[in-house]
């Protein structure tokens, strides 16, 4: 087989690699790794220029990318365990590795990276969200009354709850956000719901784990969770509802606490314009056999 032959297959096979691209995406993380001899860009605006030319260059080849967020802390913490020198990029490119298959990343598609970033950093508060209701949950043990496992009987209550949510409305596009004050921060998820004339429900079954676990945890520590739902159908302005958490039942909002819900940001607090077109409107009840103040732990 001739140079040339091998050089062409190669460059095929080349194109079939997916690759994953750490990205610093503040620039006190850029910062953060300028203390390395080997990291050898000085200015963050440049570094994100030439990323965003390598992302180009690659998808103009054929080649499938995906980006990663690239924490420094993280990476001295991996290689202090793995035993890696951290000031060397076949370490990084180790991390990086590493985080394509336990971290955040999100494809890229050919879109600027000033409009990637959002989704990467929303994609990665997603997953710590996720990760700190999970550990919550699995941290509260069993029910010294009756044994059961609190974190699993309110992972299901929560999910019998999102069943009956989404059965009080009909055809058309549902976004809902639960926000839950926690100790550190508000915990924050959300779900976007479609049903159609058929009734048949499409959800991403991602999103819906991340809502269900954040109720969960709204119900396990009695926590003060607040639920708003905005359904969207053809012929008929946006609808706006939402309730909130008591025990184990969710209690409707009427339309005034409604528009003060979703005119105010649930994590700084602050006022926000309500929408023109939009009918806040008092909740229905989400009907079950819940005692009032929710099963006790």
């Amino acid at each position: 087989m001739g140079r040339t032959q091998q050089s062409t297959m190669r460059r095929a096979l080349r194109r079939e690699v997916a690759g994953t691209i750490g990205l610093l995406a503040d620039e006190e993380d850029f910062a953060a790794m300028r203390r390395y001899r080997t990291f050898t860009f000085d200015d963050h605006t440049t570094y994100l220029s030439q990323a965003e030319g390598l992302l180009r260059s690659l998808a103009s080849d054929g080649r499938h990318t995906t980006i990663a967020l690239f924490d420094p802390e993280e990476y001295e913490e991996y290689c202090a365990d793995s035993g890696l020198e951290p000031d060397a990029p076949a370490s990084r490119t180790r991390f990086t590795a590493e985080l394509a298959s336990t971290g955040p990343t999100v494809p890229y598609d050919g879109q600027s990276l000033s409009d990637l970033l959002p989704d990467l950093v929303d994609e990665a508060v997603r997953q710590a969200t996720w990760e700190y209701a999970t550990m919550l949950l699995a941290g509260l043990g069993a029910c010294a009354v009756c044994g059961e496992d609190i974190g699993r009987a309110a992972f299901d209550r929560a999910s019998d709850l999102l069943v009956r949510l989404l059965e009080t409305t009909g055809p058309g596009t549902r976004h809902l956000v639960c926000s839950l004050p926690a100790a550190q921060e508000t915990l924050l998820a959300a779900l976007h719901v479609e049903q159609d004339t058929e009734a048949i429900t499409r959800l991403d079954e991602t999103e819906a784990l991340e809502f269900t676990t954040v109720l969960a945890v709204g119900i396990a520590t009695h926590g003060a969770a607040g639920l708003v739902m905005r359904t969207t159908a053809d012929g008929r302005p946006d609808r706006v509802q939402g309730w909130r958490l008591h025990g184990e039942r969710l209690l409707p909002l009427t339309a005034a606490e409604v528009f003060d819900a979703y005119c105010t940001d649930a994590i700084s607090g602050d006022l926000v314009a309500p929408e023109s077109g939009v009918d806040y409107c008092a909740a229905p009840p989400i009907g079950d056999d819940a005692t009032e103040g929710g099963h006790r732990h």
